[in-house]
């Protein structure tokens, strides 16, 4: 199965708040939908900030990933995170998310960056074992965040 990438558009916003409930759901994360809906609204109108991709398999939207830029001296220059990337339950264990994978990194040597980072739950094994096969390496480091915005996690 080859999953077709679909780059998402304004008019993809509730998708896209659809699946990222699903998403949000199953990490135990919370959604501030006001928050994600204005930050969608900035990623899909602005391509310096990044990218966003409707994943679609035999004819059904069966998920969505996001591409965000950055630039890190350490990684020689313009990097990307994998910001999200979600599959909805009934699809997952099928090769998307490893073809997922393959998508971005391609898409990213189109855009010149070299490097590309994502961030994965300690307990969360099954998904370190796909990174890791896909290439992307623990640097055994922790991923800290301050909210430093007054728009931050306010829910």
């Amino acid at each position: 199965m080859n999953p077709d990438y679909i780059p998402a558009e304004i008019r993809h916003i509730e998708t896209l708040l659809a699946f990222m409930q699903d998403f949000y759901e199953h990490e135990r994360l919370k959604l501030n939908e006001e928050a994600a809906r204005c930050a969608l609204q900035q990623l899909l109108t602005d391509d310096s900030k990044g990218r966003v991709w409707l994943i679609e398999a035999d004819g059904e939207m069966v998920g969505y990933t996001v591409l965000t830029f950055g630039f890190s001296l350490e990684f020689h220059g313009r990097d990307a995170f994998v910001d999200e990337l979600f599959i909805v339950s009934e699809w997952r264990g099928r090769g998307i998310g490893r073809q997922t994978l393959g998508f971005l990194a391609a898409a990213c040597r189109t855009l010149g960056i070299a490097a590309l980072h994502l961030e994965v739950e300690r307990a969360n094994t099954v998904a370190q074992e796909l990174y890791r096969s896909a290439g992307f390496v623990d640097h055994d480091r922790y991923l800290m965040t301050r909210w430093v915005s007054d728009k931050s996690n306010e829910e």
